[in-house]
């Protein structure tokens, strides 16, 4: 089985009036905190010890871990588990009023979150979907733009379809997506699943396929398609992303589409008004957005379509039609 080292960042600071440290480490074990349940599993294999020496942490304490080693999960009162792996990625975009970042410069969040989610198995990280309420999705995106500040991070994908070698087949990947609120006219955006694939003209396209009964019937009247391009930045705020899905008018010419997908067909508004999503990779599988209505009007001022996106690979989809 493999294993893995797992070690605390040296932000975690638990601030407490009756404990003083004569010569204050730079390094601080995570403390036992109700709403760091994910943590104290790690505290109690004592995985977290550390020396300091000559100013520096020293990893010699450090021992290997199993992600599946002693029941990496609570039992909670109604009976249901609580996996700690997914209490530790909430518990960073989230985190009590008692902990503060000791040096920020000491870490990259982006990269320990990165971590934490691939520390999560693919057939649950879908869970996050439920646990990340919407409110700390725009926490997540702001995380994520740290990653810029890490050369090697910044290199890394959150889906295999970009980095794949065989660019003859045509490839599929399914996403469960939920935002932090909508316009009424389309509030079925606030849970939606996405698809990406590979055409055969070597371009990236997808489409959004709502959630609800009404949007499902919608979904071969207007499919929604979008072209997927590398991009450094968001127009309308410099910030830095990786992808945008521009959606332009809707009337693609794609070869070939996956089994079941409907032809395009001109976008309903506001889809038709210069709609892009913007993203940044969050970890495997994970990545969050942020959707734009830049207008086709020069003189339009660009909007947020709606709150952030947080979307989740579905490893388990196979190519089904919609």
């Amino acid at each position: 089985m493999n294993t893995a080292t797992v070690s605390t960042p040296s932000w975690w600071c638990c601030i407490q009036t009756h404990h003083q440290h004569h010569s204050p480490p730079h390094f601080f074990p995570r403390p036992i905190h109700p709403q760091f349940k994910g943590l104290r599993l790690l505290y109690r294999k004592r995985v977290v010890e550390s020396r300091w020496e000559n100013g520096a942490v020293s990893g010699s304490n450090e021992v290997n871990v199993s992600p599946w080693d002693d029941k990496p999960f609570e039992i909670l009162p109604n009976g249901k588990r609580s996996y700690l792996d997914e209490q530790d990625v909430v518990a960073f975009l989230d985190p009590p009023n008692t902990l503060i970042p000791l040096d920020p410069t000491s870490y990259n969040p982006a990269a320990y979150l990165w971590k934490k989610i691939e520390d999560i198995p693919e057939e649950r990280r879908h869970r996050l979907l439920l646990l990340i309420n919407p409110r700390l999705i725009s926490m997540a995106w702001q995380i994520a733009g740290t990653r810029y500040e890490d050369p090697k991070l910044v290199k890394k994908s959150e889906s295999t379809l970009l980095i794949s070698s065989n660019k003859d087949d045509v490839m599929l990947e399914y996403y469960n997506c939920r935002t932090s609120g909508g316009p009424m006219p389309i509030s079925w955006i606030n849970s939606f699943r996405k698809a990406i694939f590979s055409g055969k003209d070597g371009k990236t396209y997808g489409r959004l396929i709502g959630g609800s009964a009404l949007a499902s019937f919608a979904n071969s009247f207007a499919p929604l398609y979008f072209t997927m391009t590398q991009v450094k930045e968001v127009l309308s705020t410099e910030q830095p992303c990786d992808l945008a899905y521009e959606f332009g008018d809707g009337l693609y010419d794609i070869k070939e589409l996956p089994l079941g997908f409907p032809r395009p067909v001109k976008h309903p508004y506001p889809f038709n008004d210069q709609i892009v999503i913007y993203v940044r990779y969050l970890g495997p599988g994970v990545s969050v957005g942020q959707a734009w209505q830049e207008g086709n009007k020069l003189e339009q001022i660009p909007q947020k379509l709606c709150g952030g996106i947080l979307m989740v690979k579905d490893y388990t989809s196979l190519q089904e039609p919609q």
